[in-house]
């Protein structure tokens, strides 16, 4: 089967980490060109414009955009109507409307659009939706802690309106708690900590439930000094689950029965899934993390606190 030709927007640190290296390494499909205003993979055409792409002539099947989610849209829009399939890194667009109508502009077209969770990849996340999908659910504690100066050091636009600030990472454990629970979340209280100097939070406290009324709580901080946390802590009938590591490690009881991969694993399997979804003409649009994000900016009390200086 002939690989899928991709061009990857956006060449920036998720980019060079991640996605390049998935490119590399899969049988699925063939990196033909870059679109960036900065520079890009070796030996790769590199092009400002998705439209300078494509008037130069290059052969292209499929985009992965992995710029800020500021801006995605107009871009994400002009390769659907080009007739790409399109994937997109997380969050996938700066407002839940751009998504939706990124959704319905793909359906249109007759084109895949693949809004991804890296988190969702990673080794325990399905085997602990398993064990949540056989217990009663009494309690979740979500504990998501990193330092903000060690994964996104100078990105400026993570800091403005649009850029999410902790929930860049936190929109991870969503995306990780609203796979493994069997019932739809929603927010019920959220207080978020602006630094005077930000237009994006730098921590939140948030409160969710489902429809059994099970408390389900998360704390986020990007000051986080530190080893790194990104726990979800589970109490069920059957007993307590544990997953540490992003989703890498799962223990119940003092048992531990998932404790492997990293971030590294999970973009191939992401990749996996988009050529799947191309090739057999379907679409993966889900945006309940990004629902919960948008609430929490909604509902939650804004709180400022002493600035922020990196």
């Amino acid at each position: 089967m002939a690989p899928i030709r991709i061009a990857l927007v956006g060449i920036g640190k998720i980019a060079r980490d991640q996605h390049i290296p998935a490119l590399a390494a899969s049988e699925d499909f063939e990196l033909v060109a870059a679109v960036s205003r900065h520079t890009g993979p070796e030996g790769i055409p590199l092009f400002r414009t998705i439209d300078d792409m494509l008037a130069a002539g290059i052969k292209v099947d499929a985009v992965s955009l992995c710029t800020p989610p500021v801006g995605r849209y107009a871009l994400a829009r002009s390769a659907i109507a080009a007739g790409l399939h399109v994937m997109l890194e997380k969050p996938p667009a700066a407002s839940v409307t751009e998504a939706e109508d990124l959704a319905n502009a793909a359906r249109r077209r007759g084109v895949s659009l693949y809004t991804t969770w890296h988190t969702r990849a990673a080794p325990a996340i399905e085997p602990a939706r398993a064990w949540v999908a056989e217990h009663n659910v009494r309690d979740v504690v979500i504990t998501w802690r990193e330092d903000v100066k060690k994964w996104h050091p100078g990105q400026e636009w993570i800091w403005e309106p649009g850029g999410l600030g902790v929930f860049d990472p936190g929109i991870n454990a969503l995306s990780a708690i609203t796979r493994i629970m069997p019932d739809a979340l929603h927010l019920t209280d959220a207080e978020l900590f602006f630094p005077a100097n930000r237009a994006a939070p730098i921590a939140a406290h948030l409160t969710m439930s489902d429809a059994n009324g099970t408390p389900i709580r998360a704390e986020f901080d990007w000051r986080e000094e530190g080893q790194d946390r990104w726990d979800i802590d589970i109490v069920a009938d059957g007993g307590r689950l544990a997953l540490s590591k992003g989703g890498a490690r799962l223990a119940i009881g003092d048992k531990v029965f998932v404790d492997g991969g990293a971030i590294d694993a999970e973009y191939p399997g992401l990749y996996a899934r988009f050529a799947e979804l191309v090739r057999t003409g379907q679409s993966d649009v889900d945006l309940a993390p990004f629902r919960l994000v948008a609430d929490a900016f909604m509902l939650g009390r804004h709180t400022t606190i002493e600035p922020f200086i990196e």
